[in-house]
C-alpha cells in the first residue's frame, strides 16, 4: 500500500521530486523496468523516471532490507546497459524510523567494485522542505518534527489552498495513508477532510476493486442476499490481504491496525496464523 502511494506521488508530481532530489524542476517521464533487461526485474518498490540527460531511481522502504545495496548496483548496470550516456541518481527513502544500521548503508562493495547511492531517512529531514510543493506534502508528517499532529494540521492547511480539486483530493488521500505510519486514525480523520479523500482516484480505485470482489462473491451465491453478503465479504477480504502484505513487509502490528482499521488483536491473529506460520 505504501509503495503504491509513493509511486503515485512520484509519477504525478515528478517535477516536485526532481526539484527536491536533483535541485532543478526538470521534466521527467516514467521509465518502464521492462526496457532495461529481458530478465524479470523486481518492480514492486522500484520507481524509474528519466529525462534526456538523467535517470532518477527511487525506492521507498518502510523497513530496511539487507539486499538494498546490491539492488542499487544491479539497477545501475541495467540502466547503463540501456542508456550508457545518461547519468543516474539513485535514492533509497526510508519512511519509518528505525535503529537498524541498514538504513545508513550507502555503498555496495565487492572486491574492487564499489558503488555508491544516496539514502534519505525521512525522520531526519527538515519539515519545511515538504511544505513547499503539493507532491511532497504527504511526507511532511514523517519528517523531523516535534509535533506530528501540528505538522499534519499544517499539511491540511496547505492542501486546502490547492485550487485543483482533483489534485487536492489525491494529495489528501496520500497524506491520509502515509500519516497512518505515525499517527492514530482518529487524529488523521479529525485533520483531513474525509470527503476529499473519498473523491481521490486512488480511493475510488480501491473502493471499486472491493465492490467488484463483492459482486463476484454475490454472483456465486446466486441470490440478492448473497450479493449483498458477497460485497461485504469482498471488502473484508481485501482489507485482510492488505494486512497480510504489510505484515510480510515488516510493518509493525500497531501501524497495520491503524492503516486497515482492524483491531490489534485481529492483526496479531493474522500474523500468527498466516504470516509467521
Amino acid at each position: 500500500m505504501f509503495d503504491n502511494v509513493c509511486k503515485f506521488l512520484v509519477e504525478t508530481f515528478a517535477s516536485d521530486f526532481a526539484t527536491w532530489l536533483l535541485g532543478e524542476p526538470i521534466t521527467l517521464t516514467k521509465l518502464s523496468p521492462s526496457e532495461l533487461s529481458l530478465e524479470p526485474i523486481r518492480a514492486d518498490a522500484l520507481i524509474l523516471l528519466q529525462s534526456d540527460e538523467v535517470v532518477l531511481h527511487l525506492e521507498f522502504q518502510t523497513q530496511p532490507q539487507a539486499n538494498i545495496p546490491f539492488r542499487m548496483l544491479d539497477y545501475r548496470l541495467r540502466v547503463y546497459r540501456r542508456f550508457p550516456h545518461k547519468r543516474m541518481h539513485q535514492v533509497v527513502i526510508y519512511l519509518q524510523k528505525t535503529d537498524s544500521e541498514l538504513v545508513h548503508e550507502t555503498t555496495f562493495t565487492l572486491e574492487e567494485t564499489i558503488h555508491r547511492f544516496q539514502v534519505i531517512r525521512l525522520w531526519e529531514q527538515p519539515t519545511n522542505v515538504f511544505l513547499q510543493c503539493s507532491g511532497l506534502l504527504p511526507f511532511a508528517v514523517l519528517s523531523n518534527t516535534k509535533n506530528r499532529t501540528e505538522t499534519l494540521r499544517q499539511v491540511a492547511q496547505e492542501i486546502s489552498s490547492i485550487s485543483d480539486q482533483r489534485i487536492q483530493s489525491n494529495v489528501t488521500a496520500s497524506a491520509y495513508i502515509l500519516a497512518g505510519l505515525v499517527l492514530d486514525k482518529d487524529i488523521i480523520q479529525q485533520l483531513l477532510r474525509k470527503e476529499l479523500m473519498q473523491e481521490s482516484v486512488t480511493y475510488q480505485a480501491l473502493k471499486a476493486e472491493a465492490k467488484e470482489e463483492g459482486r463476484e462473491e454475490g454472483r456465486e451465491e446466486g441470490r440478492a442476499e448473497g450479493r449483498a453478503e458477497g460485497r461485504a465479504e469482498g471488502i473484508e477480504e481485501g482489507v485482510h490481504r492488505v494486512a497480510i502484505n504489510l505484515l510480510r513487509e515488516g510493518v509493525s502490528v500497531d501501524v497495520v491496525a491503524r492503516v486497515t482499521g482492524l483491531s490489534v488483536e485481529q492483526i496479531e491473529q493474522i500474523k500468527i496464523t498466516e504470516v509467521d506460520s
